[in-house]
């Protein structure tokens, strides 16, 4: 009965390739290698893939006559009415002739396998772009929420021969736009939950006699469920489908974009009125992200009725405040090619004990859903997800490191060697690093956090063919690590490591008292990193990070190393266990912070103060 319960240690984006079992991976590099053959066969070129979530994959390529297309493939291991939503995007994406939304050109179907070709919209979308340039300054926020809004109005308004039919994108999130630089352009992409609205925007029913006998019952939502990190309350309360949905999902994602936050969940200790936007802006965005219903409406209402106005304002020169980050971030010249993936323990801590009532939610049959809120999110406060959320933010980019926060009383108390491998990156990594701090100081409870980020492409695999037999690491395997720069002696920093606070209660892996010895002898040596054990029925992974700082103990590291892989073999049952350990050189300290103090673009944008 075990096993469910390691759903819970990766925070929930797809599974880097690395981690996957040798068998898995073949089986994925085949099936993208058979995609791209087929699109070859139809004479496609420059193939190559674009994103990948619950329901299927996306390609890029050129036609003959040099257009970029998207191809959009479902998954085939999905039950066949999933597999069939692919088609039902095509039809509603057919139907919204939108210049900032890519035209559908057609929808086949080869051999069991269904494939959606649209255009591709120009640029580069906007959860990408926000890692690589940080929090997006406040001009263009205002200019990419006036352009949404259009396309917003537009589905509004829509009609089909004559009838009154208003269209929910119904997944509204900074990866599902895709912004154009150069021309300052945004297209809305992805139209897998996009469905008619059931009410219209002040609560109505909508009826025409077809749509009735296709939703059979009004009182069952037809919407899909979205990004649970983005979509707003209503959409994931299961209320029926309302244009509503969507003007809260633009909320959503340009407060994420404004703040440099990966979800919608940090509103209360971050607030939108903090974030140096433009007053009657930042009031809109406060309103429309309310907990009251009918200040979200007001919200809704003002932004659409009034957005041409936000053409007017008068901003100064696009700036990017640069300040220091509030924890220590080490920034390697060296460009490394790392998949990061966050490891972090005592999510249980986090939990609030007043659960969710699963059964409530009609969506159980939603991957989407499946994938984040079971395993994951549920019972959470809103702070504590947006902090989560924060922290799976850092594995998005080549990082590797550990983060340890221990709330007290008082304030809350930071160790972190976090060790970034790409310099471009450091602006929009700090202020990742900040929203995880700032978020902390909002959360009141005694306990500690901790997570450590690793690359992927160093995890070590053995495989089994069955449970009832030892893991056998092959002869040359071997756990990987690196020398720091220069070399350090014990006493400049204190020993921290997962021993001093005993077991921790999300970690199900009880591992063999002669291992044990053996990471305890490493222990004493100075280094920095983490090795976590993931023991899965057929498959062990080794998750690893090492830096040695002791230089003179390298034999006997690499020893100790070498004599862990040795008593694999003796690792027995089902879960994860790891241990982390910081170099623990200056532990920061921050006072509890219930919110971050209101902070708006100046009336007048000459008076800009320069940080």
């Amino acid at each position: 009965m075990q096993q469910p319960q390691l759903k819970h240690f990766y925070i929930p984006d797809d599974q880097s390739v690395y981690l996957l079992s040798h068998k898995d991976a073949k089986k994925l590099k085949n099936w993208f290698g058979l995609c791209i053959s087929q699109l070859k066969k139809l004479g496609y070129t420059d193939i190559e893939m674009i994103g990948k979530g619950a329901f299927g994959f996306a390609f890029a390529g050129t036609d003959k006559q040099g257009e970029e297309l998207v191809f959009k493939f479902s998954r085939v291991t999905l039950p066949q009415h999933i597999q069939d939503r692919l088609e039902e995007e095509a039809f509603m994406q057919g139907l919204v002739d939108h210049p900032n939304v890519p035209k559908l050109i057609e929808f086949q179907r080869i051999k069991r396998q269904s494939i959606l070709v649209m255009g591709r919209a120009p640029g580069e979308d906007l959860e990408k772009y926000s890692l690589r340039v940080g929090p997006l300054p406040p001009r263009i926020i205002v200019k990419i929420t006036i352009q949404i809004c259009e396309i917003l109005n537009f589905l509004r308004e829509f009609q089909q021969n004559g009838v009154f039919k208003p269209i929910v994108h119904g997944d509204i999130k900074p990866s599902n736009l895709v912004w154009d630089e150069i021309n300052e352009q945004v297209s809305l992409i992805d139209w897998g939950s996009c469905v008619f609205a059931q009410i219209d925007p002040s609560g109505q029913t909508i009826t025409t006699n077809v749509m009735d006998l296709m939703s059979s019952d009004l009182q069952q939502t037809n919407a899909r469920l979205g990004d649970v990190y983005f979509i707003g309350d209503d959409q994931l309360n299961g209320k029926l489908s309302s244009p509503r949905f969507d003007e809260q999902g633009l909320a959503s994602t340009v407060y994420a974009l404004a703040s440099g936050q990966g979800s919608r969940y940090g509103r209360k200790a971050i607030p939108p009125d903090s974030l140096g936007l433009p007053i009657e802006f930042a009031k809109v965005l406060t309103a429309l992200m309310s907990e009251d219903p009918s200040e979200r409406n007001l919200g809704g209402d003002y932004l659409l009725n009034n957005y041409p106005r936000f053409k007017h304002l008068v901003f100064s020169e696009d700036q990017k405040p640069e300040y220091a980050c509030l924890v220590p971030t080490w920034v390697h010249q060296e460009i490394k090619d790392i998949e990061t993936v966050v490891y972090s323990s005592r999510k249980s801590y986090l939990r609030q004990q007043k659960g969710l009532n699963l059964s409530d939610l009609h969506y159980i049959d939603d991957a989407q859903f499946e994938r984040y809120y079971k395993n994951y999110l549920q019972g959470m406060g809103e702070t504590e997800k947006g902090f989560i959320a924060a922290v799976s933010r850092l594995g998005k980019y080549p990082v590797v490191g550990g983060l340890a926060i221990r709330w007290e009383e008082e304030g809350i108390f930071v160790d972190s060697s976090l060790n970034l491998y790409d310099p471009s990156l450091q602006l929009s990594f700090d202020r990742s690093v900040d929203n995880v701090i700032n978020l902390a100081r909002s959360i009141k409870r005694k306990g500690v956090f901790k997570s450590c980020m690793f690359n992927a492409k160093n995890t070590l695999h053995v495989e089994r063919v069955t449970d009832k037999k030892p893991f056998i690491p092959h002869p040359k395997m071997q756990i990987p690590y690196e020398l720091s720069k220069t070399s350090l002696a014990e006493n400049e920093s204190r020993m921290h490591s997962y021993f001093e606070d005993g077991e921790d209660p999300d970690e199900l892996l009880k591992l063999p008292d002669s291992l044990m010895s053996k990471i305890k002898s490493l222990n004493a040596i100075h280094h920095t990193g983490c090795i976590i054990f993931e023991a899965l029925p057929k498959h062990l992974k080794v998750h690893n990070y090492y830096t040695l700082l002791d230089h003179a103990m390298e034999l006997e590291f690499k020893s100790l190393l070498k004599e862990i892989i040795d008593l694999i073999p003796k690792i027995d049952g089902i879960g994860i266990s790891g241990f982390m350990k910081l170099p623990y050189k200056d532990t920061r300290f921050f006072k509890h912070q219930e919110k971050m103090v209101q902070k708006f673009y100046p009336r007048n944008p000459k008076h800009i103060e320069h940080h």
